[in-house]
Formats: structure tokens, sequence, C-alpha cells
């Protein structure tokens, strides 16, 4: 009974850890934020918050190729941390600058904060064993 309540029986495994957060978060990321950006891109292109002063069709462009391609890339792991720091820079932006580092209330960027964690967890660790670019 203890080594159920330890969770003993689980293999430890930072390679198979580390791809169910590249996939979780990868495909999480395409499937909920890129895909609509991409889909909906012509609607959006005029109205899309421009935090860097670039325009809103540059931002929303510049943000779709971050949560559609570098998720993407994510997910496989290929040019992983290159790919997890273009994520970093995208939702550090829309962490600081769009929801002005709230975490609670009607602007709050809880989901960007949480998914910037996980991100910066793949950069630093990198794709692990399970990984195009590790081969």
């Amino acid at each position: 009974m203890k080594k159920f309540l330890s969770l003993g029986f689980l293999p430890a495994s930072s390679a198979l850890a580390l791809l169910v957060l590249r996939v979780w978060l990868g495909l999480t990321m395409v499937i909920m934020h890129g895909w609509p950006k991409l889909t909906g891109f012509s609607g959006m292109a005029g109205s899309f918050f421009d935090p860097l002063g670039i325009g809103s069709r540059l931002s929303l462009g510049l943000s779709t190729f971050a949560e559609l391609v570098c998720a993407a890339l994510v997910v496989i792991g290929f040019a992983t941390r290159l790919a997890a720091l273009i994520l970093i820079v995208n939702l550090g932006i829309a962490f600081t600058l769009v929801h002005k580092l709230a975490l609670s209330g009607p602007m709050s960027g809880e989901v960007a904060f949480v998914y910037l964690a996980g991100f910066v967890a793949i950069f630093l660790a990198g794709p692990g064993l399970c990984a195009v670019d590790s081969k």
C-alpha cells in the first residue's frame, strides 16, 4: 500500500514528462489560440490589440505565427528551444502589456501566465529524448 501511495508504480521518466508537457501545451495552444487566429484573421486584423505599436495586422500575424507554427514545432520537438523562446516572448507581451500582469478580474492574464510558465520550463529543460531534436 505504501508503494501505491508514493506513486512508485509509475516509472520516473523525465523524457516522458517533457513529451506530455510539450504535446499538451503545444496542441492546446494550436487548437485554442493559433488556429482560431488563422481562420479568423481577416475579421480580427483591424481590431487586434497592438501593444507594441506596430499595427494590429502585424501584431496579429506575429501572434498567429507563434501560437500556430511555433506551438506545432514544440509538439513535434523540432527547433524546440527557439520555438519555445518565441512563445515566451509572445506570452510575455500578452501577460504584461495586454493583461497588465492581472491574474484575476475582467482582463485576467491567468491563462497567458500559465502557458508562459509551461513554455519557460520547456525552454529551460529542452525537448527531452522523445523529440525530433534528439535524433
